[in-house]
């Protein structure tokens, strides 16, 4: 069943309960209007003032360094943005990315359980870190709590925008990088957690071969192959790892004929363009590496073993979620936090018409780049 229905389904089931139970709801400070639930809750008003006043100075020096490193990634994230119209045409740099579903156009796909966890830890350390910053610097927080907006969940916190306006530019920045650090810190904490289980991986376990994790609606594979077949060889071509595999795959050529080899039997189809490099034979599957327990460690525990493996996925997506979301979150384009900043910078030296012209126009550049990313990457599956 493709994501989308997934999303559907659920979305049915709560909003029906909310509908039909938002009396009951509404007197447990749930606030039902759609297409948002809201619970909003003094305790983590509490929680917040706790945090931030533990610490004021390490908070503020912490964040000293974060405005530093957040403009190095304000500027690496427009360069790279503005760079990428020379190859816009071969790969979008830029791609919708819903956790379950095959968003046209785009070349990751995340899995529903792992990027509905992984979103989860990027609004919360992100909404929570902007409102731990606010207090440090004597911000009043208007509502704070967590939400669910249709059907993706989140948290927010709302701080007084105009008690914001009133205090030093330097205290402006620390409270708008504040989101962004935080998520580029929860992406290097799980980045050495994925490094760290990654280590122990060859003391417990040998690759042997290649397993397909998911095969991509639509495509050459789709009605031949199935998620869980190990990939034993490919046009009489044998391999048992992934580094074999990958040559392989890149002898394949667009619009040939592939022979494939699995546990479950045989398989011949047509393949088509890689819609990423059309130079490339498609096949229209996702493969990881297929690990065996090392001699000695099978002493009935295989089960508990394996769960190694989905740890450090699950780890890895919020890697991934996090540092693209938080450095996302940097490009200097109004209302993300790196216009924010862009805007309060450029207010130390220059008119607030000179500066609403000059951030207007980046903003409109920057958004303009994304478009004609998403539209291209839309395109290029239907040409």
């Amino acid at each position: 069943m493709n994501g989308i229905w997934y999303y559907v389904i659920a979305f049915i089931l709560i909003w029906a309960i909310a509908l039909i139970f938002k009396k009951t709801l509404t007197q447990h400070n749930v606030e039902v209007e759609f297409p948002t639930l809201m619970w909003k809750t003094q305790r983590l008003h509490g929680l917040i003032d706790r945090i931030a006043k533990k610490s004021p100075k390490f908070w503020k020096w912490y964040m000293n360094a974060g405005i530093i490193i957040s403009f190095g990634f304000l500027i690496l994230m427009a360069v790279t943005l503005i760079y990428s119209l020379t190859f816009i045409t071969q790969t979008p740099a830029v791609g919708l990315v819903i956790p379950g579903v095959d968003v046209p156009g785009s070349p990751i796909f995340v899995p529903f359980i792992y990027g509905i966890i992984g979103l989860a830890t990027v609004l919360i350390v992100h909404e929570f870190s902007h409102g731990i910053l606010a207090r440090v610097e004597n911000v009043n927080i208007k509502s704070v709590g967590l939400l669910l907006f249709a059907i993706i969940p989140g948290a927010f916190v709302e701080p007084d925008e105009e008690e914001i306006e009133k205090i030093s530019p330097s205290g402006k920045l620390r409270i708008y990088a504040a989101g962004s650090m935080a998520n580029l810190m929860l992406a290097l904490v799980a980045f050495l957690i994925v490094l760290l289980l990654s280590s122990a991986v060859p003391a417990i376990f040998h690759e042997d071969g290649v397993v397909i994790d998911r095969v991509v609606p639509d495509t050459p594979a789709d009605g031949y192959l199935n998620s869980g077949m190990i990939i034993q060889s490919i046009n009489n071509q044998s391999f048992n790892n992934s580094e074999g595999y990958i040559n392989v795959i890149r002898t394949l050529e667009p619009n040939s004929t592939i022979h494939m080899s699995t546990d479950k039997g045989e398989f011949t189809f047509n393949l088509s363009e890689n819609p990423n490099n059309k130079s490339i034979g498609y096949i229209g599957i996702q493969t990881t590496k297929h690990y065996d327990v090392n001699d000695g460690w099978d002493f009935g525990l295989d089960a508990l073993l394996y769960c190694l493996f989905p740890i450090i996925r699950m780890f890895t997506w919020i890697f991934f979620l996090n540092f693209a979301v938080g450095t996302f979150n940097l490009l200097p384009m109004k209302p993300l936090d790196g216009g924010l900043m862009l805007e309060t910078v450029l207010g130390y030296r220059l008119s607030e018409k000179s500066v609403n012209l000059i951030v207007n126009v980046i903003s409109a550049i920057m958004l303009s780049i994304i478009i004609i990313s998403l539209v291209y990457g839309f395109g290029s599956v239907f040409i």
